[in-house]
């Protein structure tokens, strides 16, 4: 009587940008825990391990946190906002509520329409860690901008340069971002977040904010 075929070592999903080196069989080593503060710096100078370690995993405190950030920097780069906290402090705040209520919204929609469009195109990545993880490296990569147009006109060369540095970044990672978490190809990754980096662009990015 013939022995039974070997049984297969667990199957890993591959990460963001390279293969990785065959492992032996057994039990896979635990994973470390993923510290917000790690996610996001790491994003800059180590963005493929950080992809590749923050795969599967939700990140909803760091996306909410850079949310409101990003939309306090946006309310302070706006004229509108100064004369309205001179006439009034208490509308003044009640302004800047509303719109971190719309920045989170908005985050989220940008989060949810991405991971759709991945699994339209055959993609099997989950909702969190896609909307989540989709909404940290978008803020990251627009804070720089953020923090510039605080202090310079928009319309400025440095800043349109910082404008097309970081959100070229940004697409960049949206794309390994995608093609690690839905095990999709290349082309198919960059189709599902084109549509929403380039309405970025438009309308945060390139549109009036003073």
């Amino acid at each position: 009587m013939s022995a039974p075929p070997p049984s297969r070592p667990p199957q890993h999903p591959p990460p963001t940008l390279v293969q990785p080196a065959a492992k032996k069989p057994g039990a896979p080593a635990p994973r470390r825990r993923l510290w917000w503060h790690r996610l996001i710096f790491g994003l800059w100078y180590r963005p493929v391990e950080v992809l590749d370690e923050a795969r599967d995993r939700s990140a909803w405190s760091a996306a909410v946190l850079l949310s409101l950030i990003s939309g306090g920097i946006g309310m302070l780069s706006v004229d509108a906002f100064h004369g309205q906290w001179a006439a009034d402090r208490s509308a003044a705040l009640k302004l800047v509520g509303l719109a971190e209520a719309g920045v989170l919204a908005a985050s989220l929609a940008l989060g949810a329409v991405t991971h759709a469009i991945a699994r339209t195109l055959g993609g099997s990545g989950r909702f969190a860690p896609t909307a989540s993880l989709f909404i940290v490296l978008f803020w990251v990569t627009d804070l720089p901008r953020l923090a510039i147009v605080a202090w310079l006109p928009t319309d400025a060369t440095f800043v349109q340069a910082a404008t097309w540095t970081t959100w070229g970044f940004g697409y960049v990672l949206a794309v390994l971002l995608i093609r690690g978490q839905h095990h999709l190809p290349t082309g198919k990754s960059a189709l599902s977040v084109t549509v929403q980096m380039l309405a970025a662009l438009a309308l945060l990015r390139l549109g009036p904010v003073r």
